[in-house]
């Protein structure tokens, strides 16, 4: 299993917020550049990114912060916030990113997901971001009538091959994560899931684990020293000690 430490981006700053509400803002004295290369320094070869500014405007506001991380980092970058042109989503992988993550666009234009999937193949992932079961779009403010795991079975059926999956009510509480939902995932009719939203103890890595999810995301849970990155990258990985 893969793990994903987690940048969220405001201004240009690291922030964390609880339950994606824009008005419960913790910032961090980091810099973007300075958490990637403090992750990287625990033996992180993954990192997620997220334009939290981008997924309210539908613009890649950090996109010059955020290029940056990826040419200095030295790791798998994705990326997600604002992408919602084919032009976005080329001048982040002309740039260097891994993996770009479409969220509001792909639950408001099913077509274009399918479009960018048929052209840039693995490189689009899919972020379903829910509440009660439901698909919340722009940046979580507004919440669809879309059911959240048929729209999975529906990604899957148009190629996607990977989702970041998230219940944003677990969403930075450190109370823990919805490992029952992850547990239906894993089913074959889903493409590979990476767990996010709650992850706080390296227990949950295991579990995780152990259910075969493709990735986690940490966030909340290593800004507040809850979890070890060393330490749950080495489980998660199977890395010798």
């Amino acid at each position: 299993m893969k793990i994903f430490p987690a940048i969220d981006i405001i201004d240009g700053k690291v922030v964390r917020l609880c339950k994606g509400n824009y008005a419960e803002i913790k910032k961090y004295s980091l810099t973007p550049l300075d958490a990637a290369e403090q992750f990287y320094s625990q033996g992180a070869t993954n990192l997620h990114v997220v334009d939290l500014d981008g997924a309210k405007s539908g613009k890649a506001d950090n996109a010059k912060t955020i290029e940056n991380i990826v040419a200095k980092c030295g790791m798998f970058v994705e990326v997600g916030g604002g992408i919602r042109t084919f032009n976005q989503i080329k001048k982040y992988l002309d740039c260097g990113v891994g993996r770009v993550i479409l969220g509001t666009i792909a639950a408001k234009d099913f077509d274009f997901v399918q479009k960018a999937v048929a052209e840039f193949g693995a490189a689009v992932s899919v972020g379903v971001d829910t509440l009660n079961g439901k698909v919340a779009v722009s940046g979580w403010e507004e919440v669809t009538e879309i059911n959240s795991l048929e729209f999975c079975k529906q990604l899957k059926n148009i190629g996607v091959e990977n989702v970041i999956y998230t219940d944003i009510s677990k969403d930075g509480m450190l109370k823990g994560t919805n490992l029952e939902i992850y547990e239906v995932l894993c089913q074959t009719e889903y493409p590979k899931i990476t767990a996010s939203g709650g992850v706080s103890v390296i227990k949950e890595i295991e579990k995780l684990k152990e259910m075969g999810i493709y990735g986690a995301i940490l966030g909340k849970a290593l800004y507040e020293n809850k979890i070890d990155l060393s330490s749950a990258i080495k489980i998660a990985e199977d890395k010798i000690c």
